[in-house]
């Protein structure tokens, strides 16, 4: 089924027209975005249950961007009515006259102009198999419940198992001179955490998933719950890894995570506007090995970083950034574009209507290759398999990564031996780890379990991933 508009909004649409047609009888150029996000998460774990009905993202809000002729500004608010819009219109052009007196002694204007807008009349919803909000927020918990008790029931060293869901609806309408747009995305989230203790000695680990869709994703959550139970128990047997460089064979999640931190930020192009990125340089140069080929966009899979149109009313794109080991070009807002000469990509997003909008990651990873996952650990005489990433942090002006890993399963002459290492630090410069990389798997997964920050503010949902790979990689 289509995930269902805001009446809110389609009732609310007229006023936005009549707001907008009264600031272009000013102005050469407005547009105004409207958007409508509810959201819902659910946790269990063995003493709580809890249901909260808001996050970050949830709210009702506007945002009016006009430009003068001369400069851009942008006002935005969150009540709507006739009564109040000659205030909301008033206010606007107070915002905008400001513009001419608020900029800083000895700041440089940049030289904009208007965009270029084709004619857009677009409505669009993605799909979803069991509406949350239709199941129920008791169902929902019972769900959650049963694979809590699954998860405890599998072994006495387990302290607890929290599992926990996440749901986001989202309707935006986009209007301007020549566009009339309307998008409603769903997409969801499911996490399991195990903890074990033996003696004093603590572990945990988790499973995480996400899709663009409902709650049918907490078929899959029940299906992997045994799993994070049982890696825990074996990394109660872990133990610190030697530093140093390994031959890698690194699952998914973890290829995911070296895409989205390798050539994430670094790539985001208003980081070129601002010369804060290394890549900016490297264009049209070989930074990976020939097996890759990395996309990003809206547009490019689907998952939690898809929509339709972004937040400055440019639609979903597929970019190719490296094409072969090449990198070809980065992603960007409208802003960064203009500045630089380059098309805009969708990749302005707001994290709310109370934010501007940044260029930012959305469906980020490598396509597939032809080799089997089985071929790549005969192939290692001594290394690790890499599963189960937590979190990363790159540099964009030196290129360097640095990640954490949950634990590494040690290969031995192209056979794993069981023995298990945690915790694992992976680091590096990008060029020389994405070059080393010589073999990669046919199927290409992608999550969207985590959020992503952009100077560690501004969340972002978005997703990342790709096959298994392998490669040479600094391990500590």
């Amino acid at each position: 089924m289509k995930v269902k508009g805001s009446p809110y909004l389609r009732a609310n649409k007229p006023l936005f027209q009549k707001l907008l047609a009264a600031l272009l009888e000013q102005y050469p150029y407005a547009s105004i975005l409207a958007s409508d996000v509810r959201e819902k998460s659910y946790m269990v774990n063995r003493r709580l249950t809890s249901v909260n009905g808001g996050g970050i993202f949830s709210g009702r809000g506007f945002v009016v961007k006009v430009f003068d002729g001369q400069h851009w500004s942008e006002h935005s608010f969150n009540r709507i009515s006739e009564e109040l819009l000659p205030d909301v219109l008033a206010q606007i052009r107070e915002t905008v006259s400001l513009s001419d007196t608020a900029l800083p002694a000895g700041t440089v204007e940049g030289v904009f102009s208007a965009p270029a807008e084709e004619k857009t009349v677009f409505q669009g919803s993605t799909e979803l198999e069991v509406d949350p909000e239709e199941l129920g927020d008791d169902v929902i918990l019972e769900r959650l419940t049963a694979i809590r008790d699954r998860g405890l029931r599998y072994s006495d060293q387990l302290l607890d198992c929290q599992v926990r869901t996440e749901w986001n609806r989202t309707s935006k309408l986009f209007l301007s001179p020549n566009k009339d747009m309307e998008q409603n995305i769903m997409w969801t989230t499911g996490t399991a955490v195990t903890i074990a203790h033996r003696g004093q000695e603590i572990k945990n680990s988790y499973q995480s998933m996400s899709c663009l869709g409902g709650m049918e994703l907490l078929d899959r959550l029940a299906q992997t719950i045994e799993k994070a139970a049982r890696t825990t128990i074996e990394l109660l047997d872990s133990v610190p890894i030697v530093p140093g460089e390994y031959e890698c064979v690194c699952a998914p999640d973890v290829t995911g995570m070296i895409v989205h931190e390798a050539f994430g930020h670094g790539l985001e192009m208003d980081m070129f506007v601002k010369d804060r990125a290394q890549a900016k340089r490297f264009i049209g140069q070989y930074v990976a090995s020939p097996l890759v080929t990395m996309h990003d966009g809206a547009s490019s899979a689907p998952q939690t970083g898809s929509f339709f149109f972004d937040d400055e009313g440019v639609m979903a794109h597929d970019t190719i950034i490296i094409d072969k080991g090449v990198l070809k070009t980065g992603m960007s807002d409208l802003q960064s574009a203009m500045i630089l000469g380059t098309e805009p990509t969708g990749n302005g997003r707001r994290e709310s209507y109370r934010r501007k909008a940044y260029t930012r990651m959305t469906n980020t990873w490598f396509e597939g290759g032809t080799d089997s996952v089985e071929d790549m650990i005969a192939s290692v005489k001594d290394g690790l398999l890499l599963d189960e990433p937590s979190s990363g942090m790159e540099d964009p002006k030196n290129w360097g990564i640095q990640c954490m890993v949950s634990f590494a399963r040690e290969i031995k002459d192209g056979k794993l031996t069981g023995r298990i290492f945690s915790p694992i630090v992976l680091s590096g410069y990008v060029p020389d780890l994405l070059k080393s990389i010589t073999m990669m798997s046919p199927d290409v997964e992608l999550a969207g379990g985590g959020f992503c920050g952009k100077g560690y503010k501004e969340l972002m949902k978005v997703s990342d991933g790709g096959p298994w790979i392998k490669a040479r990689i600094r391990l500590g």
